[in-house]
């Protein structure tokens, strides 16, 4: 085993010695082997968080969302619907929301505004909270009064009791809380009713079973389900994700063509140099295994520098490449770090896929060569 290692310490030290000696070609092929490395994995990486995400923001949401459709459309939940929600057995809790959209025609962008249901969220009439995005893009601060016109045409004084923190921009930006009572009279909505209701199931087992007797009792209603939210939300980092992949797709195209002309054969110095190796004893075998270190080591060196680049890119410099594209656009674009997320799977996936195939291009020309005569590879 000791005299196997060592024989493969002098063929790594051959191979590197040999790399050095096109050193320019070597480098051109690292740089755009690592380029290629670094979109493939850039994306994989920003989808990846992004998804995380997803999930985390997710966790804390209600298990059932009941709306009420009206010819096809959204509409107002009426009163009574709360009670008669309590008597459906499996549901732990229920709560009547208050939401909505409004659009700002000053710097043309839509706020969500809500009103929070508990106690410790409480805000005082006559205040609002925002978002982060939207006090930036208004210049917006504690203390300053914003004035908005209500659903009834009336111009409406808030004062900016406070800015959410900066933490929170991904869920927050275009975020307005006030008071119910606020709520209601700026959208001029009529007492006991809500945009929705928040329902929470003790068994997740049974959310699908609690979600099938809304759709029964209230045939007036839909019933959405946390997990079909998530799934929404996969669909369209995947649908993002594979518009970035679709674009690289020049990029993968030419290194396919790079591995095919590889595996086609080899260039008239390296079959020279198999020669004059295999002239001064070199066996078959070795020949095979001084190459295929060469490639390897090109491989495994291209993917290293092309993912640990696009670690950087994405969780360092805000994925400034691609974000556009991955993270959607909007007036109120939020600003938000993401948090190191790492998939060894899609890890191990990426590496099958960009090292392998050319690692494993260059042994059947390398065969070819490395049982000719001699003689007759030099010449």
């Amino acid at each position: 085993m000791k005299i196997w290692i060592e024989k493969q310490k002098y063929l790594i030290d051959y191979t590197l010695a040999s790399l050095a000696r096109r050193k320019v070609k070597n480098a051109g092929l690292l740089v755009v082997y690592s380029v290629l490395v670094f979109v493939l994995a850039s994306v994989m990486l920003f989808t990846h968080a992004l998804r995380h995400e997803a999930r985390t923001v997710l966790e804390g949401a209600p298990e059932v969302v009941l709306q009420r459709m009206v010819a096809g459309r959204h509409d107002l939940i009426p009163p009574g619907y709360l009670e008669r929600l309590g008597r459906i057995r499996g549901v732990q809790s229920q709560e009547g929301r208050l939401w909505g959209y409004y659009y700002d025609s000053v710097v043309k962008a839509n706020y969500t505004f809500m009103a929070p249901n508990t106690e410790a969220e409480a805000i005082a009439p006559g205040n609002i909270v925002v978002g982060p995005a939207m006090a930036r893009v208004r210049g917006l601060a504690a203390g300053d009064v914003l004035t908005l016109r209500a659903y009834t045409g009336k111009l409406t004084r808030f004062t900016v009791a406070r800015i959410l923190p900066q933490d929170s921009e991904l869920v927050s930006a275009d975020l307005v809380l006030m008071s119910s009572d606020d709520f209601r009279s700026f959208f001029d909505m009529p007492a006991g009713h809500f945009t929705d209701i928040a329902l929470r199931v003790a068994n997740p087992q049974e959310v699908r079973n609690v979600a099938a007797k809304l759709a029964a009792q209230f045939p007036d209603s839909r019933p959405i389900l946390r997990e079909e939210i998530l799934r929404t939300y996969e669909s369209i980092f995947n649908w993002r994700e594979g518009i970035v992949l679709l674009l690289s797709s020049l990029a993968v195209l030419a290194f396919v063509i790079f591995a095919w002309d590889k595996a086609s054969g080899l260039a008239a110095d390296e079959k020279r140099e198999i020669g004059i190796l295999k002239a001064i004893g070199w066996e078959t075998g070795d020949v095979i295994r001084m190459k295929f270190w060469e490639a390897a080591l090109i491989s495994v060196f291209a993917f290293l520098i092309g993912y640990l680049a696009a670690y950087v890119h994405v969780f360092h410099l805000a994925s400034a490449l691609f974000a556009p594209v991955l993270k959607g656009w909007a007036v109120l674009y939020p600003r938000f770090k993401l948090s190191p997320v790492i998939d060894g799977l899609q890890v191990a996936t990426l590496f099958f896929f960009t090292v392998f195939p050319y690692a494993a291009a260059t042994l059947v020309p390398i065969w070819r060569a490395a049982i000719t005569d001699p003689d007759a590879v030099m010449r």
